[in-house]
């Protein structure tokens, strides 16, 4: 290569570096100014973006203060407001202390002026005050014995009928609502047998059969001359069941000996447990009772075999709890508690045998011990006379097992309490001044007085009726309730001559 052309080259590479270094130079100071061109910018629009918000800030601090000020006037003048208030009820509360020290003043004055007055009328009377108000009413009843009469009159009337319609219509609507049937049961067992011969067996060899059973049972087996019948006899309803269903086995296997009777006697044992059990859950589960301690449920089912006047005991009670419910439903009375009362009412009956006391104390005891509420608890206790029923529920119950155990049907009498029942009956109205003759009537649900007209006024007769039933209700025990009509007849004679 020749040596110009290397030279030119390399001149020419030269010049092109240099151009290329100052193009280089020129564009990055043409950048820096851009550059600080456009911080300049950026600082401008952030200083008025600044002193924008500062304003703004300014201006929200003002209506915030402004705000704060008003929020405050207003507290300041409620705070007045307040204590304006508070200075007047100061004021009106000393001027009602005021006015009641000087009414307790007035009323003191007049107490002091009313004892000197009776003081002096008294000393002018020469009567106490209880005195000159025993005269004072004996003259207004002997003057105004008529008005009283008929006023009374209107009043009980009135009152009766209101009451009365009432009642009736509730007691009708639960009674179509529990319309359950009644049958009389007996208090001894008699067994059928299938020949005389078999009596022979029962009896054993030299008794030794029927003694074994006794025993084993604890009832008493009467074989008398009636054709093919044996009696079972016992004060307690479980075991005569116990001793039935054993002889009506030992009857129908033919075997009778002394193993077999303790094995069916044991047997029969379990059979009437399983049965109260069962019952005494079917009972709970009918009238919707749950929760009851599994003892009581057992006590509850030896009902099953207990009767009162021939009604069977337990029956009674489901009856008497549906009855409570739907009287406490209608009256606005809480229903768990009458229905659960009224099913456990007769626990005692189960078991008073046993324990000695009226049943209806040991049901309450029996309640008590198994946790029931007071309520249930008073309830169960108050559904006879001797504790006076304090609560509505307990009302409920009393007047549930009355209507169960007073229906149609429902309990029957032997002869000779029934006419005990009606010579008490009386001879309580008999023992009054002024009675000429009683008959007790209607079964004994209504007694008819005849007094002596002469003896006894109108006014007088009212009275005898209410003395004669309370002494009713105090000594005569009996379901339901008695009708006490006392009846005055005038008579006026002459003879024409």
């Amino acid at each position: 290569m020749p040596t110009n052309l290397i030279i030119y080259l390399v001149a020419t590479l030269a010049a092109g570096f240099g151009i290329g270094y100052g193009l280089k130079e020129t564009l990055a100071k043409k950048t820096k100014e851009d550059a600080a061109k456009r911080a300049k910018e950026i600082i401008l629009e952030a200083k008025d973006e600044a002193l924008k918000i500062k304003e703004e800030a300014k201006k929200e601090e003002q209506e915030r203060r402004k705000y704060l000020e008003n929020l405050e006037h207003n507290l300041r003048r409620r705070e007045e407001l307040l204590e304006n208030r508070f200075d007047s009820l100061d004021e009106r509360q000393k001027k009602q202390e005021e006015k009641e020290k000087e009414i307790a003043k007035i009323r003191e004055n007049l107490l002091s002026v009313r004892k000197e007055q009776e003081a002096l009328l008294s000393k002018i009377a020469k009567i106490s005050k209880d005195e000159a108000k025993r005269v004072l009413l004996d003259l207004v009843e002997k003057e105004y014995k008529e008005d009283i009469l008929k006023k009374i009159k209107e009043m009980e009337s009135l009152t009766k009928e209101e009451a009365e319609s009432r009642a009736r219509k509730i007691l009708v609507d639960v009674m179509q609502r529990i319309a359950s049937e009644q049958a009389t049961e007996n208090t001894i067992s008699t067994i059928h047998l299938p020949s005389d011969e078999m009596k022979g067996r029962i009896i054993g060899r030299e008794g030794r059969n029927i003694q074994i059973f006794e025993k084993e049972t604890g009832v008493d087996v009467i074989i008398d001359d009636t054709p093919e019948t044996v009696t079972i006899s016992a004060f307690d309803p479980i075991r005569r069941e116990v001793a039935r269903i054993a002889l009506e086995r030992l009857i129908a296997d033919g075997r009778i000996q002394p193993t077999r009777i303790e094995e069916q006697v044991e047997k029969a044992k379990e059979q009437v447990g399983r049965e109260m059990r069962e019952a005494g859950e079917n009972a709970a589960l009918e009238v919707g009772i749950t929760g009851l301690h599994p003892d009581i449920i057992k006590i509850l089912g030896r009902l099953k075999y207990r009767t009162s006047y021939g009604q069977n005991v337990l029956r009674h009670s489901i009856e008497t709890a549906h009855i409570a419910g739907l009287l406490a439903s209608e009256l606005g009375a809480d229903v768990g508690v009458a229905k659960k009362a009224a099913l456990l009412h007769d626990l005692g009956k189960a078991v008073d045998q046993e324990i000695p006391g009226a049943h209806h104390h040991i049901s309450r005891d029996i309640a008590k011990k198994y946790g029931f509420s007071p309520e249930i608890i008073h309830a169960i206790e108050a559904h006879h006379d001797d504790i006076e029923p304090k609560t509505v529920e307990a009302i409920i119950v009393k007047a549930a097992d009355a209507i169960s155990g007073a229906r149609p049907g429902a309990r029957r009498e032997n002869l000779e309490s029934y006419v005990k029942r009606l010579e008490e009956l009386e001879n309580i109205a008999n023992s009054f001044e002024g009675v000429e003759k009683s008959y007790a009537i209607a079964a004994g649900r209504e007694v008819r007085i005849i007094v002596k007209p002469e003896e006894i006024d109108d006014l007088a007769s009212a009275k005898l009726a209410q003395a004669i039933a309370k002494k009713i209700e105090k000594e005569v025990q009996y379901p339901g309730q008695i009708k006490v009509n006392v009846i005055r007849e005038t008579r006026a004679t002459e003879y024409a001559k």
